[in-house]
């Protein structure tokens, strides 16, 4: 999902096998949410003391596991915070977006829709929405969300009701 490159895109760039990727993330996960997040991960509070006093390091599957604690706890406060929010409505400019639609190559020709190209539109009022059905991973209210957005696109709106993919321009 396009949400969470933007997500992705805006925390510690350093990967979690240098020494550098692995002290930020540790130091991001060193409160009560960041422990929790790693005990979620099935750490152990015994293996989180050792790592955190730097009396130990972690295997290649745990820097899986802190890695992903990272993100999770990333996401949310991201979220929690209404970083997210304010990003994306841009002070109310909203941002662009394009839709690609779906790859009719398979499609027999003469079923093809003819003349879906790649559309743009600025998306505006729908962010604050369109995150929180994110962060409640809720599909069906971000598809009535999209169903608002492709609306715009007036005679084409049944053309991208189905796409191949979605770029934010954030």
């Amino acid at each position: 999902m396009e949400l969470n490159r933007i997500v992705y895109s805006s925390g510690i760039s350093s990967p979690v096998t240098s020494k550098r990727g692995l002290s930020a993330r540790l130091r991001y996960l060193d409160s009560t949410a960041g422990r929790e997040a790693l005990k979620q991960q099935g750490v152990s509070d015994r293996t989180i003391r050792s790592w955190m006093k730097g009396k130990s390091k972690p295997s290649k599957a745990n820097l899986q596991r802190i890695d992903s604690a990272y993100w999770s706890r990333r996401r949310e406060n991201l979220i929690r915070s209404g970083w997210l929010k304010r990003h994306l409505d841009n002070d109310g400019r909203g941002r662009r977006m394009e839709i690609y639609p779906v790859d009719q190559t398979q499609v027999d020709e003469r079923f093809r829709r003819p003349g879906l190209s790649q559309r743009s539109i600025t998306v505006r009022y729908v962010w604050s929405d369109l995150i929180d059905a994110y962060a409640d991973q809720n599909e069906d209210l971000v598809d009535e969300i999209w169903d608002d957005v492709i609306s715009d696109l007036d005679s084409d709106y049944n053309a991208y009701a189905y796409v191949s993919s979605v770029g934010i321009g954030a």
